[in-house]
């Protein structure tokens, strides 16, 4: 116990590692991935063993995390927001199946799309799941939700969906922490055939289940010290804030609140306060980071011709973040911008670092396609995704995950030539190997560029799953080894670079083209801490 400076990822570490975690379970993403980071660090988990590998992908994770649950342990499964997409198989049939040990999942959203390709608010995916869900307004939430929230995961009998922004995890504040509990023994249900087969007889019995567990969910968040109503005088507006915009509502009332003020940080959202709040206030403001999330249910739960301003009439921007200048302009309040945006400090695009190895293999590439009328570049999520930008905009397509290589073979099967697909090492064992599967199973007339890098270097490091072995993986799926060709992309190797992409683009068939060399970031890393 003590008091910490923590970042909202490291709080919500610290609180799973003190509340009797056994496993973490991730595939690394921002901004979530600090947290299994975090535990990866921690003298405790080492002393205690806890589960601490990165997972191949978000969906192996959550099932992992279940099964580890289903020993009766408690277990963490993090992840950004796309990778809930990834996950939601698994995440949509455990709120089915229901838990045993305490499991929490926390999904961190990316409002502003800061290092994402999208800004979904999976606070959605709570709703559409039916389970409970927690929203911290600040760190010390964050690690008190955590902390009590696999105790009442297992109170419920269902998983916790936490979900935090990318403000909320990564600035910092201090945080109190609480003692460390024992890990919980290993025990599996005595009911765990008839809860975790959902053959349909059976899913259906969990579905109604699941449903006649809404109320004791409702009750739970009424009840909950996370959703506070603060009165005030001024009754013409009444504020429904929810996580960090709480936060943001506060720094526009330093001396207390002129309106009456609904914070909520736990769903489903508390129906009777909610209530109350409409019936004392003429109008209402729901400040909420993400979609409308709160407003549209505010609309459907409470119809009484009442008006409510959101994201949904304008009164704040339907897209990017809340801030608290975003807040004080839309509660009327007269903002001065005390300081602009110099030009130098503006947002300027990310680039390829100076000495990456990507760089070749984009140079190398692009040459030899600008020899072929009509080629198109399929790529992939990464740090090669920058070879969009210039100089090279070397890639057409980036959609999501493992896509590189299935929108490939379409456009193939579709009459492209030469349809490439540029996916790096660790995206290739995260999504990408049941559509090269696909490309074997049909032989399509595509060329593979996994573009290795020997780590997953995106995300600061981590290690990669596919690290020593994509020849013997793609061997086994069933590509012909002698059009699985390896390079070392560097300048002196160039002319041979293109002559093997030359080849493998004539060949009508599956190839696989693998550039390797380490990651300038982590070569450089080792050496300094060689030197020490």
């Amino acid at each position: 116990m003590g008091k910490y400076l923590f970042l909202g990822d490291e709080a919500i570490a610290q609180a799973a590692i003190d509340a009797g975690l056994s496993g973490v379970y991730a595939y690394p993403g921002t901004p979530s991935t600090e947290i299994t980071e975090y535990i990866q660090a921690s003298s405790v988990a080492k002393e205690r063993n806890i589960h601490c590998q990165w997972s191949a992908n978000e969906k192996t994770a959550m099932e992992a995390a279940l099964g580890m649950s289903y020993a009766g342990k408690r277990s963490l499964c993090c992840m950004k927001h796309v990778g809930m997409n990834v996950a939601a198989d698994c995440f949509m049939n455990a709120a089915m199946s229901g838990i045993n040990g305490g499991m929490i999942i926390v999904t961190a959203d990316d409002p502003s799309m800061h290092s994402s390709q999208n800004e979904q608010d999976n606070r959605m995916y709570g709703n559409f799941a039916m389970i409970p869900m927690l929203e911290p307004s600040s760190q010390q939430e964050a690690y008190d939700m955590v902390y009590e929230g696999f105790e009442l995961s297992e109170k419920l009998g269902y998983p916790i969906l936490l979900r935090v922004t990318t403000r909320m995890a990564h600035s910092r504040a201090g945080v109190e922490t609480r003692e460390l509990k024992d890990t919980l023994p290993m025990h599996c249900p005595e009911d765990g055939r008839q809860r975790y087969i959902l053959l349909p007889a059976l899913a259906r019995q969990r579905y109604r289940k699941l449903i006649a567990a809404q109320e004791a969910f409702e009750q739970s968040s009424e009840a909950s010290l996370y959703n506070v109503y603060y009165d005030a005088p001024d009754k013409s507006l009444g504020i429904i804030a929810t996580g960090i915009a709480f936060n943001y509502l506060s720094e526009n009332y330093p001396e207390g609140f002129k309106h009456p003020v609904l914070k909520i940080s736990q769903y489903p959202v508390p129906t009777e306060k909610l209530a109350r709040l409409v019936d004392e206030c003429e109008e209402i403001l729901v400040l909420e980071e993400g979609y409308p999330v709160v407003e549209q249910q505010l609309k459907g739960l409470l119809s009484k011709g009442l008006k409510v301003h959101g994201r949904l009439d304008g009164t704040l921007q339907r897209d990017g973040e809340l801030t608290p200048d975003a807040v004080g302009k839309a509660l009327g309040l007269n903002i001065t911008q005390y300081y602009a945006t110099p030009e130098v400090v503006e947002q300027r695009p990310p680039a390829l670092c100076q000495g990456c190895g990507h760089r070749d293999m984009y140079q190398a590439l692009n040459e030899v396609l600008a020899e072929y009328e009509g080629a198109k570049v399929f790529g992939d999520i990464g740090c090669y995704t920058l070879g969009a930008l210039p100089p090279f905009r070397a890639i057409d397509t980036c959609i999501d995950m493992g896509a590189s290589i299935t929108m490939a073979k379409g456009a193939s099967d579709a009459g492209v030539f030469p349809a490439v697909s540029v996916i790096g090492d660790s995206t290739f064992t995260h999504s990408g190997m049941t559509g090269l599967l696909d490309c074997v199973n049909e032989n399509t007339n595509i060329t593979i560029v996994i573009s290795d890098n020997e780590t997953t270097a995106m995300t600061g490091g981590q290690d990669s799953a596919g690290t020593g072995r994509l020849e013997s993986i793609c061997t086994g799926i069933g590509v012909d080894p002698a059009h699985i060709r390896v390079m070392i992309p560097l300048k002196k190797n160039y002319e041979e670079m293109k002559q093997i992409i030359r080849e493998e683009i004539e060949y009508r068939g599956v190839s696989v083209l693998i550039p390797r060399r380490e990651c300038i970031q982590t070569l450089t890393r080792k050496k300094k801490a060689s030197k020490k």
